[in-house]
């Protein structure tokens, strides 16, 4: 990569696709670095906030957390581009917002275009467009009206001494990473679990739960108070708790409304 080089991001949880891109983008914009690609939208906002790309192409649909949900994390800070399927509600709303989206299966001329645009707003370091976040905000509500019903974690089976105990996710109010295990802790106590913060994270129902920080998940009907911290970082006060848990950059947005 050379000095100043544009630097770009591709997320989409099937390879073929992410090589296909790559491929486009090399004979389109050959002086475009790809300094990651993620397998979905977690691992796209781990990478984003570890290389700080200039440009993010977000696959719509992926497992675990979405594309959309991934640029809310990701908004302001870059030029994303959604790639989706012809899901004409999404690209209505895209175009409503100005925000830019190429279709599957990729058009060459259309990413041309595409890039066109982002090597203007680069070279003018323009801001994210206004009203990207309302919209994005939007478009993830679509989406998970029109999700397929699921069935999320209802009991969290942690070793508790010598025994084993079946813990109600409700009674949670935070889990937190602790290396090689995952800290619950609830009304009952404290426990350790073998399950990842990002195993936990997809499992949770995300109108209860909701990741805070990539060590961090909370119990978001327990939250009490959040502050504002520098550099947009935040912390998490809970009710009957006395932990003060860290909001990183990259999940403030759940909490912009409060």
């Amino acid at each position: 990569m050379t000095a100043g080089a544009p630097t770009a991001l591709i997320a989409d949880d099937e390879p073929l696709l992410r090589e296909s891109l790559r491929g486009h983008l090399a004979r389109l914009w050959p002086e475009l670095a790809i300094v990651a690609e993620a397998r979905n939208g977690r691992e796209a906002v781990e990478l984003f906030d570890t290389h700080l790309p200039q440009v993010v192409l977000l696959d719509v649909h992926m497992p675990g957390l979405n594309g959309i949900e991934a640029g809310r994390s990701i908004a302001r800070r870059a030029q994303i581009v959604f790639v989706t399927a012809y899901e004409q509600y999404a690209v209505q709303a895209f175009e409503q917002g100005a925000l830019d989206y190429v279709v599957k299966p990729i058009d060459a001329v259309r990413l041309a275009d595409t890039v066109q645009r982002l090597k203007e707003r680069l070279a003018h370091a323009a801001e994210p467009l206004p009203g990207t976040e309302a919209v994005l905000e939007h478009l993830a509500g679509e989406l998970r009206r029109r999700a397929s019903p699921r069935a999320w974690l209802q009991w969290i089976k942690a070793s508790v001494g010598s025994s084993v105990r079946l813990i109600p996710v409700e009674q949670v109010a935070f889990l937190r990473s602790d290396e090689k295990y995952t800290l619950v802790a609830w009304d009952g106590g404290e426990a350790l679990i073998r399950k990842t913060i990002r195993e936990l994270a997809d499992e949770l129902d995300p109108e209860r739960f909701a990741q805070v920080h990539r060590s961090v998940i909370v119990n978001l009907h327990r939250v009490r108070e959040v502050t504002r911290g520098l550099n947009e970082t935040a912390e998490v006060h809970l009710t009957g708790r006395s932990e003060v848990l860290p909001v990183s950059r990259s999940f403030l947005h759940l909490f912009r409304q409060m």
